[in-house]
């Protein structure tokens, strides 16, 4: 369960070398009873409150891509707080344990919803945070949980789901509840994820009159944004596989839509 922290601390180290701006400093927080321990990534070369953005891991816990996305984010002039939806930081480096660890989160809404709204909280009280511009990224298993929140109307202008997990466990949100605009980038041929929960979610944003998107691009299966998911899909028998040229132009919509509905 803890053998992928290791290499999210060795990123961290990395940081300090290879680009001084940027700036990943771990924060211990609380969601009641229970100790959460993520992470702030900015650039300190700038002064200047920014806009912030909430990054949800995938089902494996906070590793080495989500501290290479966050960074990213940081470099494009964002303030990125990587939540902790596990507590005590806790990984899974086999889907047995991670399906474990999501699967706790997911069957308990109200768990998922606080755990969020602390890092959120944590977020929107970061120095280098325009608290009136919060937004939230996730992938896979954080793409759920983000777009879970967006349903339930949580103060976000900008939610994003990178090959988003879309078995969504909150009520169909009322017309005008749902204050994110919405994008969702996905993989046409991503198994995990249904047609009927596409349509199933289509139905309710747009009862809801919500503002979304949904992008889904051919041959590219589950967490192709992940350089280690090829690796990871043969070793477990899984499909997940790392796809670059999705992953480019996915990540180029996420920079356009962020830019356009965070920044403003």
């Amino acid at each position: 369960m803890r053998t992928m922290i290791l290499g999210a601390f060795c990123a961290i180290a990395m940081v300090t070398s290879a680009n001084a701006a940027i700036k990943e400093e771990p924060v211990t927080y609380t969601d009641g009873e229970t100790t959460m321990k993520g992470f702030v990534v900015y650039d300190d070369a700038s002064q200047a409150k920014r806009p912030g953005i909430v990054m949800v891991h995938e089902w494996w816990g906070i590793t080495n891509h989500i501290h290479n996305e966050a960074r990213k984010f940081a470099q494009q002039g964002y303030t990125a707080f990587i939540a902790d939806m596990y507590g005590d930081a806790k990984t899974a480096d086999n889907p047995k344990d991670a399906g474990a660890l999501s699967g706790a989160v997911m069957k308990n809404p109200a768990v998922m919803e606080s755990r969020f709204k602390a890092a959120r909280d944590q977020l929107a009280k970061q120095a280098s945070v325009n608290p009136q511009q919060i937004g939230a990224v996730g992938y896979c298993f954080g793409g759920a949980v983000v777009l879970n929140m967006a349903r339930a109307g949580a103060d976000l202008a900008a939610v994003a789901g990178f090959h988003a997990s879309l078995g969504l466990n909150t009520p169909a949100p009322g017309p005008g509840t749902v204050k994110a605009k919405i994008l969702i980038l996905n993989g046409a041929d991503d198994p995990f994820v249904k047609r009927e929960q596409y349509d199933a979610l289509k139905k309710d944003l747009d009862a809801a009159k919500a503002d979304y998107r949904i992008v889904e691009y051919p041959g590219a299966v589950h967490a192709f944004t992940n350089p280690e998911a090829t690796e990871l899909g043969t070793k477990f028998n899984l499909p997940l596989r790392y796809d670059a040229k999705a992953d480019q132009e996915a990540k180029a919509e996420a920079t356009k839509f962020f830019a356009a509905d965070l920044k403003k």
